[in-house]
């Protein structure tokens, strides 16, 4: 295991370096993306037009040298845009299947909640199952699999609200946020002349991500931790500010996650501290606030952070 993590801090700082050398000034931004694609997990990312969203995920991926498909959502696109469709061979004289975007290592998903909520369902099955179902026959989806989603506010022109469904196969939901003056500056200097993504080669390989996926999977989760996660998980259930709580899935994302998080913190065990700080990125998009909390203008990452605060935190030790 140890030269399991060894091997991991290599190729992930590898991976860290080059979507920073694009992405000025947002370390907490690229070391999320990293930790959910090591739990093999999928990345919503949320923010207002021009922050960089479709950079940090064409960012991510073009640092693995793996195969890469991006699907610009629209209104108009079909189900079958993304999954690919049968179509009939007049030499062959029978059906073929020919596949859609979504057969690709890494699936960029631009502007996912422009598409209707039809469309947007074509993904469920694929992000939760890694498997595609056409005209009743099932296709596997190779490893790793990771839906890097971008979407605008909800209250923008021309938007739908994601599923729940949906969110709820979303490992973390990140925003971008503005960049600080300084960082911004030096992007008018190096963006100026042309785009950092240009200059970016891959620094690993889609089977070098496959064994740090395995490396991850080894990391000890004590009982005391796990039943954290489940404590943290359950205050979302019954808290009054909230009319729908998190789900088992956020339970089983939430300690995949924070096993990455051990993983690239190079602790082959997790600690609470891991569930801390991804309990809102990992909770806060699957949450609904009640009518109340929404009059107050109190947003589900607040209430998150206030169960953090609150529920007792376990020994580490123990189990």
């Amino acid at each position: 295991m140890g030269r399991g993590l060894d091997g991991l801090a290599e190729v992930s700082g590898r991976i860290r370096g080059a979507i920073e050398s694009v992405i000025e000034g947002k370390p907490d931004v690229v070391r999320l993306a990293l930790t959910v694609l090591l739990a093999e997990g999928h990345l919503l990312i949320e923010d207002v037009p021009g922050v960089g969203k479709t950079m940090l995920a064409k960012a991510l991926a073009r640092s693995v040298d793996c195969s890469v498909r991006r699907v610009q959502f629209t209104p108009d696109l079909l189900p079958s845009d993304i999954t690919g469709v049968s179509a009939y061979n007049q030499e062959l004289r029978e059906f073929e299947f020919k596949p859609g975007p979504v057969f690709a290592n890494i699936v960029v998903g631009d502007e996912i909640n422009r598409a209707s909520p039809k469309t947007q369902s074509a993904l469920l099955e694929c992000m939760e199952e890694r498997q595609v179902t056409v005209d009743g026959t099932t296709y596997v989806l190779e490893r790793p699999f990771m839906v890097v989603a971008t979407q605008n506010p909800v209250e923008m022109e021309g938007t739908y609200p994601l599923p729940e469904a949906q969110r709820d196969r979303f490992t973390a939901r990140i925003s971008m946020g503005y960049p600080d003056p300084g960082a911004e500056l030096e992007m008018l200097d190096v963006h100026g002349q042309s785009s950092p993504l240009d200059r970016l080669v891959p620094v690993a390989y889609a089977d070098d991500v496959r064994e740090l996926i395995e490396v991850v999977r080894l990391v000890h989760v004590s009982s005391a931790v796990r039943q954290y996660a489940i404590d943290l998980v359950t205050a979302t259930r019954n808290h009054p500010e909230l009319r729908l709580g998190a789900s088992p899935r956020a339970t089983l994302h939430l300690v995949r996650a924070a096993r990455a998080h051990a993983a690239l913190n190079d602790r082959d065990y997790a600690l609470p501290d891991d569930l801390q700080e991804l309990a809102v990125p990992v909770l806060a998009h699957r949450l609904l606030p009640s009518s109340e909390a929404q009059l107050e203008r109190r947003l589900p990452e607040q209430v998150v952070a206030d169960i953090v605060e609150r529920v007792p935190v376990p020994n580490p030790r123990h189990g």
